[in-house]
């Protein structure tokens, strides 16, 4: 009976950690490249480069122990950083122009919020 009711309390706080833990664990770079994917696709006009698909484009950038860089470059020859927690999803957002040597605070994102469900 003992070990029965031990059993149980391990099995509940095994299921109750992975629950919690389960979304921020899920960050990988192919679901960080796809999330920022879609964002840039719902909020740039990628009509331009309908033509010439190659004067836009984003792309993975460096990786740190904590973050993943995916890159947004624009046909206007600005570029968007994402940094992308691996652990919460909360995205980070720095615009830059190298041309005009010219580096901005863009805001954040939610990751998860542009991956479908």
């Amino acid at each position: 009976m003992r070990n029965l009711i031990f059993s149980l309390i391990l099995a509940a706080l095994f299921l109750c950690s992975c629950g919690s833990n389960a979304r921020k664990s899920m960050v990988t770079a192919e679901k960080a490249y796809q999330g920022v994917s879609n964002y840039c696709h719902s909020e740039y006009d990628w009509s331009i480069a309908e033509d010439n698909p190659s004067i836009m484009g984003i792309e993975m950038g460096e990786e740190t122990d904590s973050a993943y860089q995916v890159v947004f470059r624009s046909y206007t020859g600005a570029l968007v950083y994402f940094y992308v927690d691996k652990t919460s999803g909360s995205t980070r957002m720095v615009e830059s122009v190298p041309a005009l040597g010219v580096e901005n605070d863009a805001g954040t994102i939610n990751l998860f919020d542009y991956l479908e469900k």
